[in-house]
């Protein structure tokens, strides 16, 4: 196979991308008011959507990351709203080969969204309770999971160990959203506040949860 010419100038090396692209989003997102752990966390998020004021909107738990650590290095599941989130996860960064499960395609779930007349995401939730237990929990595309897995839990569910809660769109996400950051029960949570959120974001925030090392 023949390497075409250079006809651009551009940067080709893999680890002086990632190193200028951290430094760069440092340079230009303002970290202060995050908890010092959860610095590489927003970092990584600002990578997965390149928008450095990604951070004036991020809202963490003070005791996100020790509660996500822990879990997962005990070997607890990570649960997802969607199948991107599950396959945006590197499998190598997690400290115990932990599951990593979304149920939006269970057989139960079309016949359970009929009945219920919601969201075939939210009703994918519901299959959650026998692994939610210490669970770290993603939602990065379906707000109505998000509001279904919150409603679940006060009607007294099993509590996860962390929720990360991103999911993206105009109608329901920024609400969602919000019902998380001000929820009634003291769960570690990360959200986005607004309209910004995504699969990529869950992922990215699930990746350095189960590392610390970029």
């Amino acid at each position: 196979m023949k390497k075409p010419a250079r006809h651009f100038d551009y940067v080709a090396d893999g680890a002086a991308i990632y190193l200028d692209s951290f430094a760069t989003i440092r340079a230009e997102s303002d970290l202060s008011h995050l908890p010092p752990d959860a610095e590489k966390i927003a970092v990584r998020m600002v990578h997965a959507c390149g928008q450095t004021d990604l951070t004036d909107n991020l809202v963490i738990h003070p005791r996100l990351v020790s509660a996500a650590r822990t879990a997962l290095e005990s070997g607890a599941p990570i649960l997802t709203d969607a199948t991107m989130v599950a396959s945006g996860v590197t499998r190598t960064r997690l400290p115990q080969d932990n599951d990593v499960l979304c149920l939006l395609r269970d057989e139960r779930v079309p016949g359970l969204a009929k009945e219920w007349g919601t969201t075939r995401s939210a009703a994918a939730v519901s299959l959650w309770e026998d692994h939610l237990d210490g669970a770290v929990v993603a939602f990065g595309n379906a707000p109505t999971a998000l509001f279904h897995l919150l409603e679940m839990l006060l009607d007294g569910a099993p509590r996860p160990a962390a929720i990360i809660g991103t999911p993206v769109g105009f109608i329901g996400a920024a609400e969602s959203k919000d019902a998380l950051a001000s929820f009634e029960l003291d769960i570690p949570f990360l959200t986005v506040r607004g309209r910004r959120g995504g699969s990529a974001m869950a992922a990215s925030a699930l990746n350095a949860l189960a590392q610390e090392k970029e």
